[in-house]
């Protein structure tokens, strides 16, 4: 039963939708998926792979976090920040963030902080030490160019079910 409980964290946020504004103008619409890979064979035989919705997730999955953003303003986006949360259920999958023109921060304590992974810490019994996956709470892009208006991205993000 604690399996489903987590499935239904993954059905809840498969199809997320939200406005919000860039921090200096723009306008940006943002939606969320989360998807996992699905093995075919295609017409000519080869085996691939394609993301499909994450309708049965059991621990040690793992899923896609796909977030894709659209300027809908009549004026350049900029400065833009596209921050997604790492569910309690989950581990990051380490290296598996992208997205283009963006550098990638993560947090460890539910979204106030972030910095690169080399960069972060974590206290533990008096002492630091260097983060790891296991400890991210978000996941954090920072785009290096303005957002056009009518102009879209993706950005990415694999996790595992605990």
């Amino acid at each position: 039963m604690k399996s489903m409980s987590k499935l239904a964290v993954f059905l809840f946020f498969t199809a997320t939708s939200m406005a919000v504004f860039a921090q200096d103008g723009g306008y940006l619409e943002v939606n969320t998926v989360v998807q996992t890979e699905e093995a075919y064979t295609d017409e000519a035989g080869e085996l691939r792979t394609r993301l499909v919705a994450a309708e049965k997730v059991v621990p040690g999955d793992e899923v896609i976090y796909t977030v894709t953003f659209k300027n809908v303003g009549d004026e350049p986006a900029e400065n833009v920040v596209i921050t997604n949360p790492i569910s309690a259920d989950l581990t990051y999958v380490a290296g598996s963030a992208f997205g283009a023109s963006s550098s990638v921060q993560f947090s460890v304590d539910g979204g106030k902080n972030f910095a690169a992974a080399e960069d972060l810490t974590v206290s533990e019994d008096d002492a630091a030490r260097l983060a790891t996956p296991e400890d991210y709470t978000h996941v954090r892009w920072l785009f290096s160019n303005d957002l056009a208006p009518g102009a879209q991205g993706v950005v990415r993000f694999r996790a595992r079910l605990k």
